[in-house]
């Protein structure tokens, strides 16, 4: 039996995760660059990622797509594409698909360590709170069935969405993921 990965919460700069082997871009359906996330991954990956990229997509709310991370300090770069807040609905059911389907496919490149900004919050117009539950619940969740992944870090641009999540998976930690989506 494999010892449960650990979960952190910092801010930083998603595109700078330097010794993680893979990083999760919040990306569009056409896993193109774009702003926010998408944007600082791509500009910092290089014009290969783009082209790497193209014949992936278009990609679903939901769905997780992998790719080599060219210039970036990680292997790999996993794509998903959640859900716009109050359009793609069940909205709740596809933030945490994206959430567990980017470890899926982290366990199946045998991932050890996985960075994740805050999916959906930016421009698709979650509410960080909620998102931070949904998010972290269905990371926690995936711990017992990871047979590779070590390490889980949330990388939030600023220090609220930072202290948010921090508070949300104490709380998670504490008084366990009832009551949470899936």
């Amino acid at each position: 039996m494999t010892t449960p990965f650990s979960i952190e919460c910092i801010q930083g700069d998603i595109a700078r995760q330097d010794g993680f082997d893979a990083v999760v871009n919040a990306a569009n359906a056409e896993l193109q660059i774009g702003g926010g996330v998408a944007g600082a991954i791509h500009r910092t990956a290089g014009p290969g990622l783009a082209e790497e990229c193209r014949p992936l997509a278009p990609i679903h709310p939901g769905q997780a797509v992998i790719t080599s991370a060219h210039q970036l300090p990680n292997r790999y770069v996993i794509h998903c594409l959640g859900p716009i807040y109050g359009i793609d609905e069940p909205a709740d059911t596809l933030l945490a698909d994206c959430y567990r389907h980017a470890i899926e496919v982290a366990e199946r490149h045998e991932i050890t360590t996985l960075a994740f900004p805050s999916l959906s919050t930016g421009a698709f117009g979650y509410p960080m709170a909620e998102a931070a539950r949904i998010a972290l619940s269905t990371v926690m969740k995936a711990r017992d069935n990871a047979r590779h992944l070590q390490h889980v870090r949330f990388v939030l641009f600023d220090k609220r969405s930072a202290e948010l999540h921090q508070k949300t998976l104490t709380t998670l930690e504490n008084h366990g993921t009832q009551g949470t989506n899936r």
